[in-house]
């Protein structure tokens, strides 16, 4: 027997009907022996996740003002759930023992741990299995960073103790006991250290979408799904805007070569997204997947025999963490070196920074281009095809579409390229159609 890690997002476990869907999908597979899940998500337009409620509840704590309807309406939540699918999970004790502890006004990390932390609890019920708390088992030192060998040793003594289990996402807690929570993906995070510390075959994400698009679907109609994708690709999209999963969900598991696969809950029969180290290696496709962001403004400096000159770029870097602005690209030539940086990191201080850039580098010009939009073509396959940048850019030409930036990346895994804001869209459907279509 393998085993699988399957983690369950807010949309998987929001009711009684997806639980009925994810225990078939568990089922379905008996190597799906850990399962981690998320808080209840929306259940519809205009409803409330469970995570958000109990931040309410601390927000009326904080403010002195009653919570106990707020704090009804998510264990009515929970209570409804446990009624419908017919569970005994002696949920009445949980809430209790919440309750009390609210009254001390615990930290806001507690508080809305205790969605994932109730779910656990409930669908371990449903399904039969072990519920463990990962309270003890994700560590954090003093200073909320994550202990990541403690942390794969605790889960992996925990857990060879029980055959299958379910456990809470989100949270671990500190040497003092004290619960924290993960600042971003955090049962994403969970469900890649439980996957690493097990040695899991895979580490089967279970979502609302079907994997990742070649192409943002608000641009590209109906672009074609990522089958699969390698870590370095993904990294490569996911920086420029690609909506994937968070790096830190997936670092874990690429420490341990396990390979992710992104499934969709409500479409089980669908192979999903399946991430690895190596990616695809097929040729039905050059490109992996295309992605961009906007609001970007490119500084040019020219200084005849820059290139013979010290610590240029030093100083360069140097004035931009002075003001704490961190670059996107920084392409150069012998003479010339371009600064790529997003509005909001340069937030209305352009014309200090071209100050600082005049008075401590002493250019001949400085050329400012502004609303600029940033677009990478991504793919393990580009570097070994000839043509690949011809390609891209005559796609762009023929669609009327003037480049003001080429940058390419020493791994040759991708091409960016800048061009106007008013282009954006417009160029990625070029690019698209071009490789794809």
């Amino acid at each position: 027997m393998g085993i699988k890690v399957a983690k369950f997002g807010g949309s998987s476990v929001a009711d009684g009907i997806q639980l009925t869907k994810t225990k078939a999908i568990i089922e379905q597979d008996p190597d799906r022996r850990y399962i981690v899940v998320s808080a209840p998500g929306k259940r519809y337009e205009g409803d409330n996740k469970i995570t958000d409620l109990l931040y309410l509840c601390k927000t009326h704590i904080e403010h002195n003002l009653p919570y106990d309807q707020i704090f009804q309406v998510v264990a009515d939540r929970y209570m409804a759930v446990e009624i419908n699918l017919g569970v005994k999970a002696d949920l009445l004790k949980y809430f209790d023992e919440i309750r009390e502890n609210l009254k001390k006004n615990p930290s806001s990390d507690y508080i809305a741990s205790r969605g994932e932390y109730l779910n656990a609890v409930l669908v371990a019920a449903f399904l039969g299995y072990d519920f463990v708390d990962t309270a003890d088992l994700i560590k954090f030192d003093a200073k909320g960073k994550l202990l990541m060998e403690e942390t794969d040793e605790a889960i992996r003594a925990e857990l060879s103790k029980h055959e299958r289990a379910v456990l809470p996402g989100f949270y671990g807690s500190t040497p003092d006991g004290e619960i924290k929570t993960f600042s971003r993906g955090g049962s994403d995070i969970t469900g890649s250290l439980v996957a690493r510390a097990v040695g899991a075959d895979v580490y089967e994400n279970w979502t609302d979408v079907s994997g990742f698009l070649m192409a943002d679907p608000r641009i590209v109609k109906n672009p074609k799904q990522i089958g699969k994708i390698s870590y370095k690709e993904l990294r490569e999209l996911s920086y420029m805007g690609a909506s994937v999963l968070h790096e830190d969900a997936i670092y874990p598991a690429r420490m341990a070569d396990v390979p992710i696969n992104i499934r969709n809950t409500n479409k089980p029969e669908d192979p999903g997204t399946l991430i690895t180290a190596e990616g695809d290696g097929n040729d039905e496709h050059i490109i992996t997947g295309i992605a961009g962001s906007k609001d970007f403004t490119v500084v040019a400096l020219y200084k005849n025999m820059m290139s013979s000159e010290r610590g240029f770029v030093r100083r360069i870097l140097g004035i931009l963490d002075d003001y704490d602005i961190n670059f996107e690209h920084l392409p150069s030539g012998i003479d010339t070196v371009s600064v790529v940086m997003a509005n909001e990191q340069i937030n209305g201080r352009l014309d200090e920074v071209l100050e600082e850039f005049q008075s401590r580098l002493r250019p001949d010009t400085i050329d400012v281009i502004e609303d600029i939009s940033l677009i990478a073509t991504v793919g393990h396959g580009m570097s070994s095809r000839t043509g690949t940048s011809a390609k891209l850019f005559n796609a762009l030409a023929e669609a009327g579409i003037n480049i003001r930036m080429i940058d390419q990346g020493s791994s040759e895994m991708n091409i960016i390229v800048g061009v106007e804001n008013k282009d954006f869209e417009k160029a990625i459907r070029a690019i698209y159609d071009a490789f794809v279509e």
